[in-house]
């Protein structure tokens, strides 16, 4: 159902902070066309000129009119992009991450969504598969471009098996459909040992590379990424996890591959994900490696990408010596214990500063290697409980559910900082962890 616009926060100095916005307010129409979506938003509020119908939270409409530069935004944030709800999701995907939580959570977690405009604005996957005409139409129309797709397998038979949907099979007539409309996609492969591996990921990643020609590959980038499983999944969905044996032969297998689309492309077109490297006990790629980056959000060259940063900005803002001792825990997954080993080492070089290292695993979803965006209270509990953690405790922030200070477990920061007497800082970039380990105690 289509609902008014609800605000949430006016930017400072901004357009809407001057008319006299306040949260709570909500946009009916601009121009009078109802939006659907932060896109629809974005598109309407690009002219000079806005006729505004605004509902205060006491329910009183307002008719605004104000004249501005072209593409000058209004200063407007939102309790959601999509106006009208999300686009639910039809497939039964096997290793579908909603299906492997335990029951009794949040409602949130449990909605499937295969939403276009979240693909496009954020960089959320989708399968193709629940789009109308009507929506393939406004794709085309507005350019929404690129979009970020889940592929896994582009042989018909072997997609349907995965997506347990009678649609799934049109992938290749689909990416077609993009390359006729000079549209791009970023794809994504989840390998799945013993379904879409072996020669089925060879033939994935032939058909896809097709796609990388011409000034706009319809194809722009694909990620290689390995099935991640929970002890909650249903014993039924005929999956298995990776092995360090399955990950050095998928690292094998891509890297011959990534060689011929060099040659080929002079693009590597298909990248592992770090969680290969990790599983296969082998050290990352170069920096080089990774190109440009383009599928960073789906932890390919995350970790190169996070030590590159480190170093530069180290370099800038550590000193030799802080004035009062510092003594903090830093929380990560075990999947990046290795790697993050230097960093730690660099910042304990700093007089009085003393950082300690914490890699877990997590108990609650039952991985041997587990990711840091992937830990949840209940592990952070299990893990530090009795134990000396300084003055605090450093929390990368990607544990948390966005703009909240929720875990994926329910659990708040406030509640396990509680239990263990002790305050977190949750930290979101490379500056905000030094800034913190320099600041912490003030």
């Amino acid at each position: 159902m289509l609902k008014p616009a609800k605000i949430t926060k006016i930017l400072p100095d901004s357009i809407g902070l001057e008319m006299g916005f306040e949260p709570g307010d909500a946009i009916a129409s601009i121009n009078g066309t109802k939006p659907r979506d932060l896109i629809d938003y974005q598109f309407l509020c690009a002219d000079e000129y806005l006729e505004l119908e605004v509902i205060d939270a006491q329910g009183v409409t307002h008719n605004l009119e104000l004249e501005k530069d072209y593409d000058t935004d209004l200063g407007l944030e939102f309790e959601t992009a999509l106006f009208d709800g999300l686009i639910q999701c039809n497939n039964r995907c096997p290793f579908c991450f909603i299906d492997q939580q335990p029951p009794g959570k949040r409602e949130s977690l449990y909605f499937k969504d295969d939403d276009y405009r979240l693909s496009f604005l954020y960089g959320s996957y989708l399968t193709l598969t629940n789009l109308s005409d009507r929506e393939w139409q406004r794709i085309e129309q507005m350019r929404l471009s690129p979009l970020y797709v889940s592929v896994h397998a582009t042989e018909p038979e072997i997609r349907t098996r995965l997506l347990k949907n009678s649609r799934a099979g049109q992938i290749l007539a689909q990416l077609q459909w993009f390359q006729e409309r000079r549209l791009q996609i970023h794809a994504q492969v989840v390998v799945c040992p013993g379904i879409n591996d072996g020669s089925h990921l060879t033939q994935t990643l032939t058909d896809l590379a097709k796609f990388h020609t011409g000034e706009i590959p319809a194809v722009a980038s694909i990620a290689v990424v390995p099935v991640g499983l929970t002890r909650f999944r249903p014993t039924e969905d005929e999956l298995i996890p990776v092995s360090k044996e399955k990950a050095i032969e998928v690292i094998e297998q891509v890297q011959t591959m990534q060689a011929q689309f060099q040659s080929e492309f002079g693009s590597n077109v298909a990248w592992l994900a770090d969680e290969w490297f990790l599983i296969a006990e082998q050290d990352l790629p170069p920096e080089s490696h990774y190109e440009d980056y383009p599928q960073i959000g789906n932890g390919v060259g995350s970790i190169r990408l996070f030590l590159k940063e480190f170093q530069h900005t180290a370099e800038r803002m550590l000193p030799s010596k802080i004035e009062n001792p510092r003594n903090l825990t830093w929380i990560v997954g075990n999947a990046v214990a290795k790697a993050f080993q230097p960093l730690v080492a660099q910042l304990n070089a700093v007089e009085g500063l003393a950082v300690n290292l914490v890699a877990l695993r997590s108990e609650y979803w039952g991985q041997e290697i587990t990711v840091t965006g992937l830990l949840t209270g209940q592990d952070i509990l299990a893990g530090l409980s009795g134990k000396d953690l300084g003055d605090g405790i450093l929390l990368p922030s990607l544990m948390l559910k966005h703009g909240d200070t929720r875990f994926l477990d329910d659990l708040t920061v406030e509640e396990i900082s509680n239990k263990l007497n002790i305050p977190f800082f949750p930290v979101a970039s490379v500056t905000e962890l030094i800034n913190t380990c320099l600041l912490a105690d003030n």
